[in-house]
């Protein structure tokens, strides 16, 4: 069977490939819980009672059966004799069992060839080569290496970013750039610097449909072009004007790769690294402002060379300016090429019924797995979830609205994950680091120095989590990181307000461990989060909506950060260490825990936190059950004697009282 190569990222996506599957649509919902991950199938989906298949449901007596049609053997037993096999939990909707491995979750097929495989759902997939060794052979570069490759490589893309992010920041205090504009105000230099989000808040709505149709690969490419047209007018602009109109469109490119980016990898990565390759993400961010930042240092000397202070048209004068903003170009050009040989996610690839070139994805990620049946285990566990979210939700009805409706839990965790990110005072520092440095006493190239230092040792910062995050967990580093952070903010801003000797110095010290601590903690796991709580259905939309988030919060610290800088000084530093405060509130009490759960299975941490775990669901579980027991005595009083007990029955109604019971019907999903 022909199909696209797996390199190729302009292949037509929606190339039809034959898909054989059924799933038959019955009344009785059964939940398949996930499987022991030594040898079987882990997927969960919603099967429906069928005639013919797998499995079968019935209810004709008071005592259900299920009848497991084995693949080698048809078999039948009743309920009874499947106690020790079988996990049922009948309290919260649907019944939900395991299936034991006699049942197969993906098996090979009696009646058909040794290629073919039929799942725990029924579904044949006669059309799929599942020898995934035949297939990686022919490879060299594949498994272990290939999935660090590929995720350090992609980080990479998102240090355009922290490129741009940084670069501004430097050439804002050399004389040269001032003077070419003619000294912008502090207003314009605000709307300058922070247009860039205006433009990153826009692409990172609209792309969630982009992503969907084309595939993540492309559309990462397709950003970096756009980058690219943005940093070269920025480069070569000659008024303030085109200056910005390139802010624009770099903001475009990095509104497109900062949502897609934490996306693909958490879509390429095992759950048990994806923490720490998402993390890494992050580092290559920093990376790119740690080099922008001593590219502006270095460049600051070419304004010693001539008359290039007096006369800011010169060409050294230009040069110092122009050169730190060109070599964006030059590194998104070099990640533009290498970027059509990256593998596509292979979740994208199942998603539109490219099932070879996904099951291919998966079998050069897995390689280095000792157990060969790993890549198909995997298939089966993510075409299954999205077969079940076919069910759920169509695509048809994979609305904004519709994610609104049913996802709301995940759509402010998601969005506030990234909005505290940047209302926490990252921006103040990373924007406008050599102003605050300015500000606390030291001379133009001091401050771009100390601005440098301060970079190598945020860069250093964002190492540690690599290898904390799937130990400790999201939420430990979150609620450590923002208190750190809080107290280095207040304590800059009692510096400022004392104004000694040893101001500058202290404030030079407090800005390097504030910066670490966001390095370590709000940083990382800020973009982590929310690629990991959407399910796939809508994962590009929610993902989209958290990082225009993030761009929003990013345009309102950059507008004003300079503004209050004139108007209050000292006291600024108060409002981002106010945020600190609340975000270290909002993650204990609403954030659930993510670490090694893999994506298809996060639906049941949010219901299991959310029905258990949540303090404010804790407090409201005591009121209720204590309004319960009120009830049930003044009702059992009544019945005793309702002729001597003098009570109203709408007395009952005053209660604050809730049932505990769950509803029969299926719950909105968190």
């Amino acid at each position: 069977m022909s199909h696209t190569s797996l390199f190729d990222p302009f292949g037509d996506p929606q190339q039809e490939e034959e898909t054989l599957f059924s799933l038959d649509d019955e009344e009785n919902d059964i939940n398949l819980d996930e499987q022991a991950r030594n040898g079987s199938n882990r997927g969960s989906a919603d099967l429906q009672s069928r005639h013919s298949g797998n499995t079968t449901f019935s209810n004709t007596s008071n005592v259900p059966t299920i009848v497991i049609h084995d693949a080698s053997a048809s078999t039948s037993k009743p309920y009874d004799e499947f106690e020790d096999d079988l996990d049922l939990d009948n309290d919260d909707g649907p019944i939900r069992f395991n299936i034991p491995k006699t049942a197969g979750s993906s098996s090979r097929s009696s009646s058909e060839s040794g290629d073919s495989f039929t799942d725990a759902l029924g579904n044949h997939y006669d059309h799929i080569d599942f020898d995934s060794k035949a297939y990686t052979s022919k490879l060299k570069f594949k498994g272990t290496r290939l999935v660090y490759f590929t995720s350090a490589f992609v980080s990479l893309f998102v240090s355009l970013f922290g490129y741009e992010q940084g670069v501004c920041s430097g050439i804002l205090t050399f004389v040269t750039f001032l003077k070419y504009f003619d000294h912008p105000t502090a207003s314009e230099i605000g709307f300058v610097i922070s247009i860039l989000e205006i433009g990153a808040m826009i692409s990172s709505l609209l792309v969630a449909k982009i992503s969907d149709k084309w595939g993540r690969k492309r559309t990462i490419l397709m950003g970096t072009l756009i980058f690219m047209v943005g940093g070269t007018l920025q480069t070569f602009s000659v008024n303030l004007y085109i200056f910005a109109v390139g802010r624009v469109f770099s903001g475009i490119g990095v509104g497109i790769l900062s949502t897609m980016v934490p996306s693909y990898q958490c879509e390429i990565s095992p759950s048990e690294e994806r923490g720490k390759l998402v993390c890494g993400e992050f580092t290559g961010n920093i990376a790119g402002y740690a080099l922008s930042v001593w590219a502006d240092y270095f460049c600051y000397f070419i304004q010693n060379i001539g008359d290039a202070r007096e006369n800011p048209h010169s060409f050294f004068a230009n040069l110092s300016w122009r050169l730190p903003l060109f070599l964006q170009v030059v590194i998104a050009l070099v990640l533009f090429v290498g970027g059509f040989f990256i593998v596509e996610s292979p979740r994208w690839l199942l998603d539109v019924d490219r099932d070879q070139q996904g099951f291919h994805v998966l079998a050069l990620l897995y390689d280095s797995y000792p157990d060969d049946s790993k890549p198909r285990e995997e298939f089966f566990m993510i075409k299954n979830s999205i077969l079940q979210e076919r069910e759920t939700t169509p695509k048809s009805e994979r609305s904004w609205r519709h994610m609104f409706k049913n996802y709301m839990t995940r759509v402010l965790i998601a969005c506030s994950a990234l909005a505290f990110a940047q209302f926490n005072g990252i921006n103040i520092i990373s924007y406008y680091a050599p102003m605050v440095f300015e500000q606390a006493g030291f001379n133009n190239s001091n401050a771009l120095l100390m601005t440098g230092i301060n970079a190598i040792v945020y860069l250093f910062s964002t190492i540690p989590p690599w290898f904390l995050v799937d130990r400790w967990g999201r939420k430990p580093i979150l609620i450590s990181g923002g208190l750190s952070m809080g107290i280095c903010l207040s304590l800059i801003a009692v510096m400022m307000f004392l104004d000694k000797s040893f101001t500058s110095s202290m404030v030079a010290m407090l800005v390097i461990i504030y910066n670490a601590s966001f390095g370590y903690s709000w940083g990382p796991i800020g973009f982590l989060i929310p690629p990991e709580v959407y399910p796939l259905a809508v994962r590009s939309k929610g993902v989209s909506l958290s990082t225009a988030t993030n761009w929003f919060a990013n345009f309102v610290v950059g507008q004003l950060t300079p503004i209050l800088q004139e108007a209050i000084g000292w006291k600024m530093y108060i409002f981002p260490a106010v945020s600190c405060a609340l975000s270290i509130i909002v993650v204990i009490l609403f954030y659930p825990e993510t670490k090694g759960v893999e994506l298809e299975d996060m639906d049941s941490v949010f219901e299991k936190f959310y029905d258990y775990k949540s303090p404010l669901r804790k407090l409201s579980r005591k009121r209720h059950n204590k309004n319960a027991q009120q009830y049930e005595r003044i009702e059992n009083e009544i019945r005793q004697d309702v002729r001597s007990y003098d009570v109203e029955l709408d007395d009952l109604d005053d209660l604050n009282y809730e049932t505990t019971q769950q509803s029969s019907q299926k719950r909105t999903l968190l």
